[in-house]
């Protein structure tokens, strides 16, 4: 279940985060206050997947070759 976070709307922001389901209404008002609130778009985590060798039918080229620098081309 992601964790979502919360800004109050008010002169003095505060922010909260919440647990929610990914089908859940965004909330519009906090739970325990009822003051307005936006929902804050953060970046999320991505998954980086390593190989243990590069592919043959690549060339024997690195899986990224777009130009990373990281040697593998």
């Amino acid at each position: 279940m992601p964790t979502y976070i919360y800004e109050t709307v008010e002169p003095n922001p505060t922010r909260f985060e919440l647990k929610q389901r990914m089908n859940d209404k965004i909330l519009t008002h906090h739970p325990e206050t009822g003051v307005p609130v936006r929902r804050i778009i953060s970046g999320g985590y991505g998954m980086i997947q390593k190989t243990a060798a590069p592919s043959a039918s690549r060339g024997g080229r690195h899986s990224c070759c777009g130009g990373c620098g990281c040697g593998g081309h």
